[in-house]
């Protein structure tokens, strides 16, 4: 069993939650994941780790369903069954680059361990985080201190700049050099941004959240068509090039294992929950 240290709603229904770990931040890289179960009868969560220490792991999830509510109402001192780590391929690692990098929801928390990485190698970083309301922004002091252009973006208009990514990032493109475009968030926004800096030609990549169930390669659950060849999200990913990501199956595939009527409209889901 593995203890509770911390478990805080950072804003509506996002969580912040921090386990006691006394192995997995020695191998802890930007990008991998961890899977938790908050007990013995609860499933399997894949969950991006944001960041690490000496003693514990911390990961941001979005309370959805009958596991992340049970990770949602867990208090100090409490102990979860399974924390499994680290798994998936590391962000990969540039140097001198200019890098935007984009997240919106539970993906705001995971751009920070990447956009710590990409500080430390050298490269110039534009942040952008967006959301439906300015309430649903958070961590941006943590995040612009690692950023050499910080935006936010909401689409109420309430905070930062009026209307959706897509526009915005358009507009940045043609008037910034841009090297790559790293995305982290809901598969609507990854396949978003995707779409929008492929007529750049701007190398993108993207942070995949199919389901997963054992998380080791086994199952097969988890895989995507990446390029034309079929990968695993768990063990080849969780991070792929977004504009080799077959989206079409991708989302056909989101829509078997995911309940219709909520998610009958996959590509909205980031509009519906954040």
């Amino acid at each position: 069993m593995y203890r509770v240290l911390k478990r805080e709603l950072i804003v509506p229904n996002i969580h912040l939650l921090v386990i006691e770990s006394e192995l997995i931040h020695k191998n802890a890289h930007a990008g991998e994941f961890v899977v938790v179960r908050a007990d013995e009868r609860g499933e399997r969560i894949p969950l991006n780790l944001v960041d690490w220490d000496r003693g514990s792991v911390s990961m941001v999830f979005m309370a959805l369903g009958t596991s992340t509510y049970k990770l949602a109402s867990l208090k100090v001192g409490d102990e979860i069954a399974t924390l499994a780590g680290p798994l998936g391929k590391p962000t990969e690692k540039v140097q001198g680059k200019n890098i935007v990098c984009i997240g919106g929801c539970y993906g705001i928390g995971a751009l920070y361990p990447a956009i710590r990485m990409f500080k430390e190698h050298k490269n110039h970083i534009t942040t952008i985080i967006e959301a439906r309301s300015r309430l649903l922004l958070y961590w941006q002091e943590e995040l612009r201190k690692y950023s050499d252009e910080f935006y936010e973006i909401t689409r109420d208009g309430s905070g930062g700049f009026k209307g959706h990514v897509n526009d915005f990032l358009i507009n940045y493109i043609k008037k910034n050099k841009t090297d790559m475009v790293y995305v982290q968030g809901c598969t609507y926004l990854t396949y978003l941004v995707s779409q929008t800096t492929r007529p750049f030609n701007v190398k993108t990549i993207v942070g995949l959240n199919p389901i997963m169930v054992d998380a080791t390669g086994m199952c097969g659950v988890c895989r995507v068509i990446v390029g034309g060849e079929t990968k695993f999200g768990c063990v080849d990913g969780p991070e792929f090039d977004g504009h080799q990501v077959d989206w079409d199956t991708l989302l056909a595939r989101r829509r078997v294992y995911l309940d219709k009527e909520r998610y009958s409209l996959s590509f909205y889901e980031c509009e519906k929950y954040g």
